[in-house]
């Protein structure tokens, strides 16, 4: 039997295996959701299975995150499917694309820049304004320890979530006189199709584990969560190297 009803929850980016985890997560423990995602047949089977395994009401929206001009709609229409009072907004807008490629074309450069940070800024100023409103609920971002340090290796992907991660320290300390609570979830190396066979990877944990912590980190209103929680130590070591050695390093 499922879980009690819960207020209805936004996933934007929901066909990702760390989203359709955490999903999971939300579903197992009785939210509806609306879930938001650019490729239609994989959003409907994702939506499919949660119902099937929760009993929970699952609707969707096809939103294309770099279709700017949409977005205004495509917000109308999440608020409109959550009955206009979502109890919160989980967001999953990841793209590392190729950072060799990136750091010769401006194109690819900017792909990079606008679905990692300005997509996620253009969707979440009228989601916030709308919990803003209503005076309560959470807003929960999945950035990364990428923006901690910026590394050759793929440097545009870390200057977008550094930005991310500092909207979003903005956002909180905005929205916190407003009643509503906002969560950056900093992931180190997760089992998704972003990484796989990606060289330099190391200490990859099952997108369920990063999940899990995610749910436990919105349901306690953690400010900041890093997932696994080792990694917290491994970025204070990373950041800890003096600028002048971390030049020299190849990584």
């Amino acid at each position: 039997m499922s879980a009690a009803a819960k207020g209805p929850v936004l996933v934007i980016g929901a066909t990702s295996a760390m989203a359709r985890a955490a999903a999971a997560e939300l579903a197992g423990a009785g939210h509806a959701l609306v879930l938001a995602a650019r490729d239609e047949e994989e959003l409907d089977a994702v939506a499919a299975d949660l119902r099937v395994r929760h009993g929970i009401a699952i609707s969707t929206l096809v939103m294309d995150a770099l279709a700017f001009d949409t977005h205004p709609a495509a917000v109308e229409r999440m608020l409109a499917a959550a009955g206009g009072e979502p109890e919160g907004v989980l967001v999953f807008l990841g793209y590392l694309g190729d950072p060799e490629q990136a750091a010769t074309d401006a194109a690819e450069a900017r792909r990079v820049i606008d679905t990692n940070l300005t997509a996620c800024v253009s969707l979440l100023t009228p989601l916030a304004e709308r919990l803003a409103a209503l005076g309560r609920g959470w807003v929960c971002v999945v950035s990364s320890v990428a923006g901690e340090r910026g590394r050759q290796s793929n440097y545009l992907y870390g200057a977008a979530k550094a930005g991310l991660t500092a909207y979003l320290q903005g956002l909180r300390n905005r929205l916190f006189h407003r009643g509503v609570h906002v969560t950056t979830v900093l992931p180190g190396f997760v089992d998704t199709r972003m990484v796989f066979g990606k060289p330099g990877t190391f200490l990859v944990a099952p997108p369920e584990r990063v999940a899990r912590g995610i749910r436990r980190a919105v349901e306690r209103r953690r400010n900041v969560v890093y997932l696994p929680g080792f990694w917290r130590v491994v970025m204070l070591g990373i950041r800890a190297i003096p600028e002048g050695l971390f030049k020299r390093l190849r990584l």
